[in-house]
């Protein structure tokens, strides 16, 4: 446990399956949680915490160093300013097992709910910031240096009770749009994954607990993983899942550490019964020799085993691939294969953010050729699956 995983620096890693998602308990046994099974701690293997002493001190803070029995817990006055891992350079050579063996403990201290009117209506202020695992293409790495492990807050009550105060503001939604024809749309995983971050405490579960009581909004999140423990959390159709979905050969490349392609389709019947709306982000598209053709194998394949039920509610987000310099350069310390793909100089062009980060893009002209042509294929091949939105 705790190593990365993959093949060497030199020549990159690749996605390897973690687990089988689905296994059960054998009948007449308790349920054992997935998050307490050893599938789970492939994904986390904490052996180190690094912690504000107002998250320690707090009830969500001890409960999550009580699950951790044998991490050292190290104190730190700002979870973003931890020199032996945000200023360590020698850090990108073992980015995969920090991921893994490294978590941060911290107080949200900013609550700010912001608006975005693209994939949500709102961005709310999220319960984490970075993952465990390690997609080559994220952009939360471009502000966290030399390391990116989860860091988690603790003060998810006061969290909570802001969320509840803006929908509240709001009042019901009058009139339709992208993001939901009648709720308003919160994105509450915008810099982390909320299905890992149930695997190590209850922020997910207490964030959908609170969406379930708001009948004017839904709350929204990404993920690349496949945690059945959300199975049991009873949203109400108050959340939406989206499945962020790719072609096998990009996710094994790229998607490191995730669940595979195939479970994150297979899960999504699941989903939906237990309560959730589910929808898929195909995202990032990256363009490479073969694009078409895989994308439409995975359209293909959604057509293909997502029942009826699943296809009558489902919607899609577009996300072409944004890069970064900063990243491009750590990326070449630990995977340099993904830049192969990623960094296409020929093809991308610069560009500002709205957080200020200067990125690169495809250029206008190949991006839009690009995003028609993966409508058109949608067309052909998954012609039930509507577009909310293409970016």
């Amino acid at each position: 446990m705790g190593q990365a995983t993959g093949g060497s620096a030199a020549g990159g890693p690749e996605q390897q399956a973690l687990f089988g998602w689905s296994e059960t308990a054998p009948a007449g046994e308790a349920r054992r949680l997935f998050r307490d099974g050893p599938e789970a701690r492939r994904m986390l293997d904490v052996r180190e915490v690094y912690a504000e002493p107002a998250a320690l001190d707090s009830p969500r803070g001890q409960q999550i160093v009580a699950r951790l029995p044998g991490a050292r817990v190290t104190e730190v006055p700002n979870h973003w300013r931890i020199p032996s891992l945000h200023g360590n350079d020698g850090n990108v050579a073992r980015w995969v097992r920090t991921k893994t063996e490294t978590l941060v403990l911290g107080v949200k201290h900013t609550l700010a709910t912001r608006p975005n009117g693209r994939s949500a209506d709102w961005i709310a202020p999220g319960p984490s910031n970075g993952c465990a695992m390690a997609c080559a293409y994220c952009y939360v790495p471009r502000r966290k240096g030399y390391a990116n492990p989860i860091t988690l807050f603790t003060n998810i009550e006061a969290i909570v009770a802001h969320v509840r105060r803006h929908v509240r503001a709001q009042g019901p939604k009058t009139e339709p749009n992208q993001c939901d024809p009648e709720a308003w749309v919160y994105d509450i995983g915008e810099n982390g994954d909320c299905s890992v971050d149930a695997l190590i405490c209850d922020n997910t579960a207490d964030l959908i607990a609170a969406f379930r009581g708001l009948p004017t909004a839904k709350a929204s999140f990404a993920t690349k993983f496949v945690n059945p423990d959300l199975l049991t959390l009873d949203p109400r159709g108050r959340t939406r899942v989206r499945f962020s979905l790719m072609p096998v050969e990009d996710s094994r490349l790229l998607d490191l550490r995730t669940s595979p392609i195939a479970e994150r389709v297979a899960a999504a019947a699941d989903f939906l019964d237990a309560g959730y709306e589910v929808h898929f982000n195909l995202s990032p598209v990256v363009l490479r020799e073969g694009w078409q053709r895989d994308w439409a194998d995975l359209l293909t394949h959604l057509d293909d085993v997502l029942p009826a039920r699943v296809k009558e509610q489902a919607a899609a987000e577009i996300i072409m691939l944004t890069h970064n310099q900063a990243l491009h350069e750590v990326n070449l310390g630990w995977h340099p294969r993904a830049e192969e793909v990623l960094w296409q100089p020929a093809v991308q062009e610069a560009k500002r953010s709205q957080n200020g980060d200067l990125n690169v893009r495809y250029a206008r002209d190949v991006k839009q050729r690009s995003l028609t042509r993966l409508r058109q294929l949608l067309a052909t091949h998954a012609p039930w699956l509507r577009v909310r939105y293409a970016f």
